[in-house]
C-alpha cells in the first residue's frame, strides 16, 4: 500500500480548511485512544478489517449530524452526503472535507481499491469507489465501527486533539 498525500507537507501543527486540528495524536494520546476499542473496533480500525455487510449500527441511521472518527473523532462525513447503496455498509457521496481523509492504494485480496483513513489518527474507515451518485460519482463505503454518530445540536467530542 501506498499512501496518497500530496498536499501533506508537515505532520506536525496541521489545520484543515474547516479548521478542525490535524495534528496526529502522541505516542501516549494514541495508546489511550486505542484502549477504549473493543475487540471489533480494533480489528478494523487499527487492522485494516471490514465489518459483516448489513450488520453496520450506523448503516440504518436517518438523523442528521455528522459521522466522526471512533478513535480520535475528526468530523468525517455529514448526514447530508449519506445515502443507500445497497451495499451493505454506510455510503457518503464526499467527505466532511477532503483533507480529513487519506487515499491509500490497497491491493490486497486480488483487488485493486482505494482504502480510505482518518487524516488525524490514520484509522481504516473503508474504500472509495467511483461508481456513486452524482454530484461527485464517488461512493465513500465505510464500516460503522470506524465512526461515531453525533446528532446536530450536540457537541462534537473532543480527543485525539493537540
Amino acid at each position: 500500500m501506498t499512501i496518497d498525500n500530496p498536499d501533506v507537507t508537515n505532520a506536525s501543527a496541521m489545520r484543515s480548511a474547516s479548521g478542525h486540528d490535524l495534528t496526529p495524536p502522541s505516542p501516549d494520546e494514541r495508546a489511550r485512544l486505542e484502549a477504549t476499542l473493543n475487540a471489533e473496533e480494533r480489528r478494523v480500525i487499527l487492522n485494516h478489517g471490514t465489518e459483516a455487510p448489513f450488520c453496520g449500527g450506523l448503516l440504518n441511521n436517518k438523523a442528521e449530524g455528522i459521522y466522526v472518527c471512533r478513535l480520535c473523532a475528526l468530523p468525517l462525513f455529514r448526514s447530508g452526503a449519506k445515502f443507500e447503496s445497497g451495499s451493505g455498509w454506510p455510503s457518503f457521496t464526499a467527505p466532511y472535507g477532503a483533507d480529513h481523509i487519506t487515499s491509500v492504494r490497497d491491493t490486497s485480496h486480488g483487488m485493486i481499491r482505494t482504502e480510505i483513513r482518518c487524516r488525524r489518527c490514520d484509522g481504516h474507515l473503508g474504500h472509495v469507489f467511483p461508481d456513486g451518485p452524482p454530484p461527485t460519482g464517488e461512493r465513500y463505503c465505510l464500516n460503522s465501527v470506524s465512526m461515531e454518530f453525533v446528532a446536530d445540536g450536540e457537541a462534537l467530542p473532543q480527543r485525539g486533539q493537540s
